[in-house]
């Protein structure tokens, strides 16, 4: 697999809440945060072992190889420290696609769903 982004950022909510919420992200009873756009789709969960990790299939049609790994760990202010990792087993996209795909999964993450736990 070829990595083609990672972040990581800290969310508020702790390592167990994160985990649910990218495990179950559309959960009855919580805050909506994955907002997908028009050529996006719900992911599939692949993987996942709580707290610490999550594996999606991808949120693209037109790259549906893809994978988006997520690393959990907590952070010292009791929140999580959220690394995702997006890889292809193919060829990367352009540079182009490879900043929209980053610069979507940066607003998903990082903007979307901190701002669901209300920070």
């Amino acid at each position: 697999m070829i990595e083609i982004g990672s972040r990581a950022r800290t969310l508020p909510a702790p390592p167990a809440v994160v985990w649910d919420s990218l495990v179950e992200p559309r959960r009855p009873g919580t805050r909506p945060w994955l907002h997908l756009l028009a050529d996006e789709v719900d992911p599939r969960v692949l993987a996942a072992e709580k707290p610490g990790q999550v594996t999606w299939s991808s949120l693209w049609p037109s790259r549906p190889d893809d994978r988006i790994h997520f690393a959990l760990t907590a952070s010292p202010d009791g929140g999580t420290l959220l690394r995702f990792t997006l890889l292809t087993p193919g060829e990367a996209p352009d540079q182009s696609k490879t900043g929209h795909l980053r610069r979507r999964l940066n607003q998903l993450l990082f903007a979307d769903l901190r701002f669901s736990y209300g920070q």
